[in-house]
């Protein structure tokens, strides 16, 4: 690690020798001058770490030098020193955008962990971050092992996301092959426990079933409504829980987060089984049996997911909900800034509800686009560009726009999806489906120890076309490829973001209720 160097601007420079001196034992490079000018001649030959700052000088003051120095070289960080309290002065030198502010008489140690915090942050963060984990593994290995209900699941996946995305943050990427190993075990072991326990969660006693995709409005939205409150209801498909983390801080500018939940996606994790679900409040062959003119089998001509405003209002009427409702869906930026636009359509509601498909239509451009597959390598490459999107969206002015009223904001999503890397062989006829992660048909043939396996479709409340239908679900991160042409099916697939399985990525997905500061 190559020297600190260091700039000491101040016109009292001689009376801070014993700093000077205790700094260069630290092993820092230090130049110091007493004046703003000849400092600023400095600052062009020189390309400092850091530069400190007395505020209070003859000649150029301090802000003055500051201005010049930031024309030159935006970057450096510049601490500024002063004896000045005044309110002002500090304005003025926050809104330079200075690193820090310190006021005389300053220690030597003051100065030294100004320029820790400024110089070697970074390093110390990523050390303590990576040696906090490592403690750490060990209690999450058990808590893994130990997780026995949806609940402990649910709060098992949230402290993996957390370290994921603090050593990400701190740039601890030492550790990235032991949590990725740690999150494969996990996935392996939640797929173990969804084998075990989903069906049950259809029998007749549903005490033990948790929140899953039919309940959302009923459960969580809909008793809003009761309260005489407005709801507007943001449903981004395909969003994960880490993708909600990293766009989380651009949205707590503006909303107060009252609650944050994960719940269960139904099986298949896949639009048309599960946002149907959500908006109708029942599951799939329920939706088939009582409104067959809204369901759509995927053999099939048509949107899978065009009639979700109806099974809404089917859903709200069977619940005697009787608020004014809106809905839209946002495929593209012309859509949104349409939205945008006509946003009084929601003021105007008590209950309005907006699809949003930009992370799925992401998800299914990566595999598409090679490109998009290199911006988006990696689960955190995957979160930059949600958080960038986002950033830049309608959908974020949107909600900037509502944060100005009293309006409760619900972000939720239909499932998730995970990055696929291990091809498992299934065969079926030509009208088996051709979802990645899971599979519907009557001459499915695979290996039932590599897959979830539903023969009886009817009792997990999925539809069944014939006698001998039934759905096998990839876990963790496999995909099923076919025979034929394998190894150019594996290598178009592999390593692309899918969903329809069983992972923790795919079914834990969150429920956050906002309202606006």
């Amino acid at each position: 690690m190559k020297n600190i160097e260091i700039l000491w601007v101040d016109d009292e420079i001689d009376l801070l020798k014993p700093h000077i001196i205790f700094l260069e034992s630290k092993g820092y490079i230090l130049d110091t001058i007493n004046n703003g000018t000849d400092a600023v001649d400095m600052v062009k030959n020189k390309n400092y770490d850091l530069i400190f700052l007395d505020e209070n000088m003859p000649g150029l003051t301090g802000l003055e030098t500051l201005a010049e120095i930031k024309n030159i070289r935006n970057n450096i960080p510049v601490v500024m020193i002063t004896k000045s309290e005044e309110e002002y002065i500090m304005d003025e030198a926050i809104g330079s955008k200075i690193a820090d502010y310190l006021i005389k008489p300053v220690n030597p140690k003051q100065i030294l962990m100004a320029i820790k915090k400024i110089t070697d942050k970074q390093r110390l963060v990523s050390e303590k971050t990576t040696s906090n984990y490592q403690s750490e593994f060990g209690k999450l290995g058990l808590l893994i092992n130990d997780s026995m209900t949806a609940d402990d699941w649910i709060n098992t996946y949230k402290k993996l996301v957390y370290w994921e995305l603090e050593l990400e943050q701190s740039g601890g990427q030492q550790m990235d092959d032991v949590l990725q190993m740690q999150k494969n075990d996990a996935n392996n072991s939640f797929a173990k426990f969804i084998k075990k326990n989903y069906q049950n969660w259809f029998s007749s006693d549903t005490d033990n079933r948790p929140v899953m995709s039919p309940n959302i409005f009923g459960k969580k939205v809909f008793p809003m409504l009761n309260n005489d409150e407005q709801v507007v209801v943001f449903l981004i498909d395909n969003l994960r829980y880490d993708q909600w983390k990293i766009i989380e801080p651009l949205i707590t500018q503006f909303y107060k987060v009252n609650s944050e939940e994960l719940f269960y996606s139904i099986l298949p994790t896949a639009t048309q089984f599960a946002r149907n679900s959500m908006f109708a409040g029942l599951m799939p062959s329920e939706i088939e049996k009582l409104h067959p003119e809204y369901w759509l089998n995927e053999d099939d001509e048509g949107g899978k997911n065009q009639y979700e405003e109806k099974l809404m209002q089917k859903q709200m009427a069977r619940m005697g909900i009787k608020s004014s409702f809106f809905y839209d869906k946002v495929l593209n930026s012309e859509q949104g800034k349409k939205i945008l636009a006509n946003s009084s359509q929601i003021l105007n509601h008590d209950l309005s509800v907006v699809v949003i498909n930009f992370v799925d239509m992401l998800s299914h451009a990566r595999t598409e686009m090679d490109m998009i597959r290199e911006l988006a390598s990696d689960d955190a490459a995957y979160r930059s560009i949600t958080q960038s999107w986002f950033e830049h969206s309608t959908l974020f002015e949107l909600l900037k726009k509502l944060a100005e009223k009293k309006i409760k904001v619900v972000i939720t999503t239909d499932h998730g999806t995970i990055k696929v890397n291990n091809p498992v062989k299934v065969t079926g006829d030509k009208n088996t489906s051709t979802n990645l992660r899971y599979k519907h048909g009557k001459s499915l043939s695979y290996n039932p120890k590599q897959v979830f396996e539903i023969t009886n479709p009817q009792s997990v409340h999925l539809p069944k076309l014939n006698v001998s239908s039934s759905y096998i679900f990839a876990i963790g991160t496999d995909f099923f490829a076919y025979p034929n042409n394998y190894n150019h099916y594996v290598s178009y697939y592999k390593n692309t973001f899918q969903h329809g399985g069983i992972s923790m990525e795919e079914m834990l997905i969150p429920l956050i209720i906002m309202e606006p500061k």
